[in-house]
């Protein structure tokens, strides 16, 4: 997996001060995508062991609510497998800080992912140029929807996140 940048205090993408990992790679390519740089899967630099030590000793000061997974698109399927192994040890090395992660691709595709139930929050769907929306929270266009993964998983239905 290759990743564009960590930003290590970011306040826009998730409650709270947050550490976000951008990976590379977005096969979407969604008209009017805030983050386009972020669409080549071979595109930024590999995320090896140095990566990760940065990334968890960001994760680790206690001002830090969570993490996020975002980019390009975490859930890729080249991306993927490596982004859940991420959200395993951020879950078990950081039980009390949140984890949100944005994809383009819809609950409907990712629910029954292995592990999917440690993340939190997810933020989904394709943006949508014609839907744009500045007034929504946490999403760009109308048609994505903020889930809260685990009221979700309880109940069986679509639960958006507050």
């Amino acid at each position: 997996m290759n990743y564009h940048n960590i930003t290590k205090e970011d306040m826009l993408n998730g409650d709270g001060i947050r550490v976000v990992l951008w990976v590379s790679g977005c096969d979407n390519r969604c008209n009017g995508c805030h983050n386009p740089i972020t669409w080549d899967k071979e595109g930024g630099l590999p995320f090896g062991r140095n990566t990760e030590n940065e990334l968890f000793e960001a994760l680790s000061r206690p001002y830090i609510e969570g993490i996020t997974f975002s980019g390009g698109d975490p859930m890729m399927s080249y991306n993927r497998d490596e982004v859940m192994r991420l959200v395993k040890k951020c879950r078990s090395d950081f039980p009390n800080k949140t984890i949100w992660l944005y994809t383009g691709l819809l609950w409907e595709e990712i629910k029954d992912i292995k592990g999917i139930e440690l993340i939190d929050v997810i933020a989904e769907g394709r943006f949508v140029e014609e839907l744009k929306d500045n007034n929504l929270k946490w999403v760009g266009s109308s048609n994505q929807r903020v889930i809260d993964v685990k009221k979700t998983l309880e109940i069986g239905s679509i639960v958006l996140h507050a």
